[in-house]
């Protein structure tokens, strides 16, 4: 009877209006959810009745179902935080979780980027699961890996002071020597260095391990336009040295034109440091005087650099567009640590969610396709930042109050099937 299957139909839709509503009511639950992605449902009518009449064929409707729930993957809006490593994708793309730091046995998708460091020093999300990333060596160059991000025992090796061979390598100084003084009256003296020098100036230089020592630069006056410097450590800090006295490690000659222009700057064979401390001995440092000059005004060092540094803990991280970690530390130096590792997938609209902000690949998206941000199709990441939910409550509003009418009307339709049926009924009596 028709009027039976009016009353299937308008079942049908209180069922298919029961599944939307509980999609609303899940997209506005979340509307907090950082990195939400919001749903929607999608209905098709059911299979049509076919009927024989004298005009033809005709096809009656046998009510609505929820063909579909549809995933919106729209970019959400923005919020900054004061967390570096909270972070977000800018675009296409999602962060890699691994549910093991060694062996990981299932990979997890998000664009829920709220990282923070365990206490193993693994970068991970609110449920302890490893974000994925390029791996870089102690060198700060990329290893072609991908593993679970450990910032725990980073640190920053130490950098002996060059030996100059490599230009900017060793100690640069510039300075200007007084034409105007004399030349003292006794030589050089290493018992007595600043009685027998006419202008002096020390740097810290590092031994293979690290370890800072001072040289100090005395230079004397041998004739006009020419000098000798030495380089002085303290005899405690020297193989076979006495500590309080100093030794004269290195030592060169400076001649100049009588414009005051540097002519030649010269180093004397045999010059090296034998620092104590278990570093390496014979170390040879490098001096470059380049653009030293001697003028008729007082003895200054303009400017004075050298490339050793010791070790380094590392004291702070920063993330850049492209996730790359870099990792700051007490020394000053700074080097890439790791690389986010940014998966896209052929249909991201048929990933599985698993809950918890997560995702999963399926046989409708898929493989997932690993890269890095603002690598082809894939987003920038900004750090500091979450990506909010993107669900607009105004919609949402929208759908519920449709949703909610449609599902008044079809208990209409029941109500008045059912009123029809205890018409016939009674006619039956």
């Amino acid at each position: 009877m028709s009027i039976i299957s009016a009353l299937y139909a308008g079942a049908s839709g209180l069922a298919a209006l029961s599944k939307s509503i509980q999609v609303v009511a899940n997209n506005i639950a979340n509307v907090s959810t950082v990195g939400f992605k919001g749903s929607r449902a999608e209905f098709a009518d059911l299979l049509s009745q076919s009927l024989n009449t004298p005009a033809g064929k005709k096809q009656v409707g046998r009510g609505v179902r929820v063909e579909a729930v549809q995933g919106l993957f729209h970019q959400g809006s923005f919020e900054s935080t004061p967390v570096v490593t909270d972070v977000a994708m800018n675009g296409s793309g999602y962060f890699v979780l691994r549910d093991s730091a060694i062996a990981p046995t299932e990979t997890f998708f998000t664009r829920a980027g709220q990282f923070r460091v365990d206490r193993d020093g693994y970068l991970v999300n609110a449920l302890g699961m490893y974000v994925d990333g390029y791996l870089f060596d102690r060198a700060g160059l990329p290893t072609g890996n991908r593993g679970a991000i450990n910032l725990s025992s980073t640190t920053a090796a130490p950098n002996r002071t060059g030996d100059g061979v490599v230009a900017g390598t060793g100690i640069l100084i510039n300075l200007n020597l007084d034409a105007r003084q004399t030349v003292p009256a006794l030589p050089f003296d290493v018992a007595d260095p600043s009685g027998t020098s006419n202008f002096s100036s020390s740097v810290t230089v590092y031994d293979s391990l690290g370890a800072p020592h001072t040289v100090i630069l005395y230079f004397n006056k041998t004739a006009d336009n020419a000098w000798d410097w030495h380089g002085l450590v303290d005899g405690g800090e020297i193989v076979g040295g006495a500590a309080g006295t100093f030794e004269e490690e290195a030592s060169g000659s400076l001649t100049f034109d009588t414009n005051g222009a540097l002519l030649t700057a010269t180093t004397a064979p045999g010059s090296q440091f034998d620092f104590t401390g278990g570093a390496a001995l014979g170390q040879i440092i490098g001096f470059d005087f380049d653009g030293t000059s001697q003028v008729a005004t007082a003895s200054v060092v303009n400017s004075l650099t050298q490339d050793g540094y010791g070790p380094g803990a590392l004291q702070a991280i920063d993330i850049d567009r492209e996730g790359v970690i870099t990792g700051v530390f007490s020394n000053g130096r700074a080097r890439p640590l790791a690389q986010l590792t940014v998966a896209s997938f052929p249909a991201e609209a048929n990933l599985f969610r698993v809950g918890n902000n997560l995702f999963t690949e399926s046989v409708e998206s898929g493989q997932a396709i690993y890269s890095v941000a603002n690598a082809g199709t894939n987003g920038t990441v900004a750090a500091s930042t979450v990506e909010l939910s993107n669900v607009d409550l105004s919609t949402e509003f929208i759908r519920l109050i449709t949703d909610e009418r449609a599902f008044q009307a079809n208990t209409k339709v029941i109500t008045a099937g059912d009123q029809m049926l205890e018409t016939v009924i009674n006619m039956k009596r």
